[in-house]
């Protein structure tokens, strides 16, 4: 768990104890101890071994200790500081109860709105198997200048997103960005020829860039360190439910090409761009401000009742005291974005976030344009992106699942890679005798690699440590992943098809790059870790507590943080 480290003095910690008879009033009466292990009891979808539901699911914190409390007390300008109670204690039944709640109220809508997102970026594939390329008069290089576009633009919008974002609330910002893509996504039925269709690119990528890190700073209010990994899994796999619901959708209403003289992709766009600004517009409705800001004319009771939002509010705040940091109304300056931005120690993992999809992403754009060049029809290009989107589906889950039982964030993406590598060498010795299906079957496993994408946002989320850190981090994060798409849509050109013999070699030394870099920043946080270990073990309770005083380090700066790997 990459937090700062619990001080809690041995008067804190003892054996666990039932909660079962006690009300709110006597809780804040009475310090009940914290529970001894440092270990939280995981709560998720994995089988788990039986917990007693009435012991303390409290975790100690450098809120038990008076000395270490008063420098990690959150601020009054912090939303949910009524809330905090360092006394507060509660069961692992009442923790279970509220974190489903949070599941169906807040990762449930996250799921549909990223459903929404990914339904209005993919569906340019799926026209692609409708002469989408001959109707406005383009080629397969027109189309990679358009996706890199769209990535550019992309990652330009991420970081003055986030601006946005932090300073009018996630809340608000979220669904005024979806109402404006699908307004431009619908917009795409009546594009007229490469010059419209590279300026639609463009205003997809401003409107839609920050979307994720956005989500993921507003599932951050709710979540704990260890949960969020498998909570960003399932918001991913709504992009597979999206890719195989876009399939289907697009198998009909490609077929009504010739209705009013029109082509069955701008109907495409059309449809699919309203569901969007629909998703869009209910979401203002969706999205409060944060865990104890429910309430509002259309909801007078709110989501949660007052014992539930303090157990929200310390549950987070224990696992990361710097989530009080910053409000959730406030924005970000220059020399904050500059202290991100030149902190080295997240390096490494923005390298990853920059090459670690590239392997897989040209096989995955061309999937139903390579099938159609294969022989298949319109609607057989469509059906046949099914089958890997399914495996893709189950493959995120087990890393994201993998991630959480491992505890090793190295070990649970580098998985892509070694997935990836024989399929790409397998695939660069295909020739012009090469079966169609064997070709198919190939191409359907790598782009059914293991998406480890969320797990790696997790990681930079975890190691970016506070609030006012993890704002921009995940936007810098996101960029170089965008960079990596841009990178990715650019290595299948037009004079190597239609096997990409040199596209798939450069694939194969990329791939192979990426499990040293792999290899490489598991060691380089290990040594950071025990090289702090070293010399905050050195030093004296006393130091200890007076550099915790005095000191001037913040986030994952302190002597006493620990990186995640």
């Amino acid at each position: 768990m990459a937090t700062i480290p619990v001080v809690v003095s041995s008067k804190a910690l003892s054996s666990r104890t039932s909660l079962s008879e006690k009300d709110d009033q006597s809780l804040a009466a009475e310090v009940v101890p914290a529970q001894t292990s440092n270990k939280r009891p995981r709560i998720s979808l994995w089988p788990r071994k039986r917990e007693d539901l009435d012991s303390i699911a409290t975790q100690p914190s450098v809120f038990d200790d008076p000395e270490t409390l008063e420098v990690y007390r959150p601020p009054p300008t912090y939303e949910n500081s009524h809330r905090f109670n360092p006394a507060a204690r509660w069961t692992l039944r009442e923790e279970i109860s509220v974190i489903r709640k949070i599941d169906w109220r807040v990762a449930l809508w996250a799921f549909v709105m990223f459903f929404a997102l990914d339904l209005d970026r993919i569906n340019i594939s799926q026209a692609n198997t409708d002469n989408f390329l001959q109707d406005l008069h383009m080629n397969t290089d027109d189309f990679n200048l358009g996706n890199t576009l769209f990535r550019l633009c992309f990652l330009l919008a991420e970081l003055p997103s986030q601006l946005v974002s932090k300073k009018v609330g996630p809340d608000i910002w979220i669904p005024c960005q979806m109402v404006l893509w699908s307004g431009i996504s619908l917009a795409q039925f009546w594009l007229s020829g490469r010059g419209s269709f590279l300026a639609t690119r463009c205003l997809l990528g401003f409107a839609q860039g920050g979307f994720i890190p956005d989500v993921v700073l507003y599932l951050s209010y709710y979540y704990t360190t260890s949960e969020l990994p498998i909570r960003l899994a399932w918001f991913w796999v709504s992009n597979y439910v999206a890719s195989v619901a876009g399939a289907f959708m697009a198998t009909g209403l490609l077929k009504l090409r010739g209705v009013n003289g029109k082509a069955g992709w701008r109907y495409l766009f059309l449809i699919e761009g309203g569901i969007t600004l629909l998703v869009g517009l209910i979401s203002f409705f969706m999205m409060p401000p944060g865990p104890t800001q429910t309430k509002a004319w259309y909801r007078p009771k709110g989501w949660f009742t007052e014992r539930e939002e303090v157990i929200i509010v310390n549950r987070v705040l224990r696992d990361e005291p710097t989530k009080s940091d910053m409000h959730n109304r406030q924005g970000l300056s220059v020399k904050m974005i500059w202290s991100v931005i030149s902190d080295w120690h997240m390096w490494p993992i923005y390298a990853l976030g920059l090459t670690h999809m590239i392997p897989v992403t040209p096989p995955q754009t061309y999937l139903t344009l390579s099938l159609r060049n294969l022989g298949f029809s319109t609607t057989q290009s469509n059906l046949l992106s099914i089958p890997s989107t399914v495996i893709g589906g189950v493959t995120l889950l087990i890393a994201g699942y993998f991630s959480e039982i491992v505890n090793s964030r190295v070990a649970a993406t580098i998985i892509l890679q070694i997935w990836a590598l024989p399929l790409l060498i397998a695939l660069y010795t295909f020739n012009h005798d090469t079966s169609q299906w064997v070709y198919y079957a190939v191409v359907t496993l790598i782009t059914g690699f293991p998406y480890v994408h969320p797990v790696q946002v997790a990681w930079a989320s975890s190691n970016s440590s506070s609030v006012r850190t993890r704002t921009v981090s995940a936007s810098i994060y996101n960029m170089f992943v965008q960079a990596g798409a841009m990178v990715g849509a650019n290595i299948y050109r037009a004079n190597d098809k239609p096997l990409y013999k040199r596209g798939n070699r450069a694939l194969i030394g990329i791939c192979s790059m990426n499990i040293c870099l792999y290899i490489f920043t598991y060691f380089f946080y290990r040594t950071l870790n025990f090289r702090r270990a070293k010399k905050w073990e050195a030093l004296s309770p006393k130091e200890q507590q007076e550099y915790l005083d005095t000191t001037a380090d913040k986030g994952n700066k302190r002597l006493n943080f620990r990186f995640v790997y």
